[in-house]
């Protein structure tokens, strides 16, 4: 019986790969032309035009890239027929009414937080299908990967445009149903145990790597460990990090022999995979711990690699200060409140206080005790700063108080510091290792809790795509339309 239905599901997910994975012969066409009008500047052209010249399209198409820098109350829909009929009346068809035969446009308004798909009759898709093109952008043009994101756009437009009948989702529902649950259900027992038995092996590997660091480096370890001064403050917190060392040494060695013994077979076990994976997380938590220990003792005991300690323990700060503009600078940023402004003001003075700090720390006029203070309290300026910061944002975003209460709790789910599978991160520092994650509140989390509640509270809104081109544009119905990320 088993045999049976391997073959069953092989033979499924052969079709399959025919059906979703390899176009019929003839059918794989690079596009005829690429035009790039990038009036917005934000596009890497050295790698936009040979990503779009590799999609295959069913057809042999015409492929328009627009970029435009408009306002959220702006149409793109109008502003892009607009710019065709200016600069591209090739892009419009000899009658004026729709868009040329052949020609597919993906537009992007990145101030405004826009963008557009349009296209000519002969390789129209439904409105749907337009909004799952845009959609394919969205989360990419969210982090404002403007140029990866306008690649996912168009290798999804090309996967709808004139997609043959066998290719259509209902074609291969159907398929998939008449082929029998046994079969569909064998062949996703296939496909899920093999993914993982991949995503195991790749959490081996990464905890392998982090499990070999801690093993060449375990005698130095506890040397530094051994020399680290009791009697500061900080020190004192590290050791107590230290003292079950050896014990989390013992518990990571014997996951790695556990996850080591895993035949090819148990590799495709759910349960192993979570095995292979706190195997992996152990152990890069605690390569990361040695290397505090390491710093700890370098910086406290003012050894000669004191200094490259020093900007481990700066690097978290200075990359907030360097996050910070982006971060103003985005859309529903409120970059011109006052909060922002305390925000920049701080920066400016951080920057000097840092350049301040290590030079007293050098000269020997303040304790590395004292240095690590200052940074602490800086620090937690900073989060302050933030979260007043986030406020004004939920303020001028919320158009009521139950989406600002939205927008609170993805705020404050980025601030408790937990990762995809809601465990806690680690910041490899000293700060780090004394004080939880979740005590500083950094420009990281700040955009992901924003984005987060940006997103939540547009789904909450609903609305949806707009397809008209505005009192400019006439008569003018070519297929098309736009929607915000």
């Amino acid at each position: 019986m088993g045999s049976v239905v391997s073959r069953i599901a092989a033979t499924v997910l052969a079709v399959a790969a025919l059906l979703l994975g390899f176009p019929a012969p003839g059918t794989a066409v690079a596009p005829v032309a690429v035009v790039v009008e990038d009036t917005a500047g934000v596009l890497d052209q050295n790698t936009l035009l040979p990503a779009v010249e590799r999609i295959q399209f069913y057809e042999p198409t015409r492929v328009a890239v627009f970029t435009y820098n408009g306002t959220a109350e702006d149409n793109l829909n109008e502003e892009v027929l607009k710019f065709a009929r200016s600069k591209h009346p090739e892009w419009i068809s000899a009658d004026g009414q729709k868009w040329a035969d052949g020609l597919f446009i993906f537009a992007l308004d990145p101030v405004g937080r826009h963008v557009g798909t349009y296209m000519g009759e002969d390789r129209k898709v439904s409105l749907e299908q337009r909004s799952d093109i845009q959609d394919a952008s969205k989360d990419l043009f969210r982090d404002a990967q403007w140029t990866d994101g306008t690649v996912a756009g168009i290798r999804r437009a090309a996967e709808l445009i004139n997609q043959p009948w066998y290719r259509s989702a209902a074609f291969l529902i159907t398929a998939w149903v008449t082929g029998g649950i046994a079969a569909l259900g064998a062949a996703a027992w296939l496909i899920v145990r093999a993914v993982t038995r991949s995503a195991c092996r790749k959490q081996i590997e990464r905890g392998d790597r982090s499990y070999s660091n801690v093993s060449m480096d375990l005698d130095v370890t506890e040397l530094n460990a051994g020399t680290i001064p009791e009697s500061s403050r900080y020190g004192s917190q590290v050791l107590e990090k230290h003292r079950t060392f050896l014990s989390r040494y013992a518990t990571v060695t014997e996951l790695s022999n556990q996850v080591h013994a895993l035949g090819k077979r148990s590799l495709s076990s759910w349960k192993n995979l979570k095995l292979a994976r706190q195997f992996a997380d152990s152990a890069a938590e605690l390569d990361a711990l040695d290397d505090v220990i390491a710093d700890s003792n370098a910086l406290l005991n003012r050894a000669d690699t004191w200094p490259t300690a020093w900007d481990r323990q700066l690097a978290p700060f200075r990359k907030d200060l360097a996050g910070l503009e982006q971060l103003l600078a985005k859309r529903h940023g409120q970059g011109d409140s006052a909060t922002a402004a305390a925000l920049r003001s701080f920066r400016d003075e951080s920057l000097r206080e840092i350049e301040r700090w290590t030079a007293e720390l050098a000269d020997g006029r303040i304790s590395p005790e004292k240095a690590l203070d200052r940074l602490y309290q800086a620090r937690t300026r900073l989060s302050e700063l933030l979260e007043n910061h986030a406020e004004t944002v939920i303020q001028g975003f919320a158009k009521n108080e139950r989406e600002a209460r939205l927008m609170r709790e993805q705020m404050e789910t980025a601030h408790e510091g937990l990762d995809h599978r809601r465990q806690r991160t680690y910041e490899p520092s000293i700060l780090g290792t004394v004080y939880p994650s979740y005590q500083f509140f950094s420009v990281a989390t700040f955009n992901s809790g924003f984005n987060t509640g940006v997103s939540s509270v547009n789904s909450a809104r609903g609305g949806g795509s707009t397809t008209g081109y505005g009192s400019s544009g006439g008569s003018f119905s070519g297929s098309g339309s736009s929607s915000s990320f």
